[in-house]
Order: structure tokens, then C-alpha cells, then sequence
């Protein structure tokens, strides 16, 4: 795989008191379910990047044989948030691992996004 990457310093994106309070209070709640049931122990990394990419994969079916105009009913919009519910829950368990505030991480990939060229990619 050939991409760029482009860092985004960790210590600038860390969980500290500019945290917003909702996000710890969902983090402290889904932490505890799993603490309860004994889950963390198989948070690692990777089994947590393993999970996000399955549950995004269940995202993307509910699309499988949908035309590219085609809408989505209650039912199936109802079963996307199920799902994309289940990506953030393990995308915010992987925060979490690394001490990292989604919002800051998705606010720095922005900035970097701002200063990038994407003239290239863009089709006029």
C-alpha cells in the first residue's frame, strides 16, 4: 500500500480536561459494559482494528445491491445506525487504548486535509 501519511502528533490529540464531557461520559458507559462482562481482555489493538474493519464491512452490505440513486427505508436506515453505532463503539475503544480524543484526532486529520493539494483527485 503507497500512501503518505501524514503524522498527527498524538501528544496534541491526548484526553485532558478540554475533552468534552458527553464523549467521557459514553466512554465511561461502554467501558463499564465491557469491564462487566470481562471483555478488555480481549481488547488488544489489533483484535479492536480487526472489529472496526468487520462491522464497517457490515456497513458497506447494507449497500451491497443498492443502485447508486437508490434510497434507504427506516428499516435499513435503522440497521446503518446499528452499525455505525458498533464501528464508533470500537473506534472509541481504540482511542481509548491510546488516550486520544476522537474529536481532537478528527479535528488534526482536518487541518491536515486544509493544507493538502487535492486538485488532482478532484474531477471537474
Amino acid at each position: 500500500m503507497s500512501s503518505t501519511i501524514h503524522p498527527i502528533d498524538p501528544d496534541t490529540v491526548r484526553v485532558d480536561d478540554e475533552t468534552a464531557q458527553q464523549y467521557r461520559d459514553v466512554l465511561n458507559a461502554i467501558v463499564k459494559f465491557r469491564n462487566g462482562r470481562n471483555w478488555d481482555q480481549y481488547h488488544s489493538l489489533q483484535n479492536l482494528a480487526k472489529s472496526v474493519s468487520i462491522e464497517a464491512s457490515e456497513v458497506l452490505e447494507i449497500f451491497q445491491w443498492l443502485g447508486s440513486d437508490d434510497t434507504l427505508d427506516h428499516a435499513a436506515e435503522s440497521h446503518l445506525t446499528e452499525e455505525l453505532a458498533d464501528v464508533l463503539t470500537y473506534t472509541f475503544f481504540m482511542c481509548d487504548r491510546l488516550g486520544v480524543d476522537p474529536l481532537k484526532l478528527v479535528a488534526a486529520k482536518n487541518e491536515i486535509n486544509k493544507r493538502r493539494d487535492w486538485s488532482h483527485k478532484t474531477k471537474n
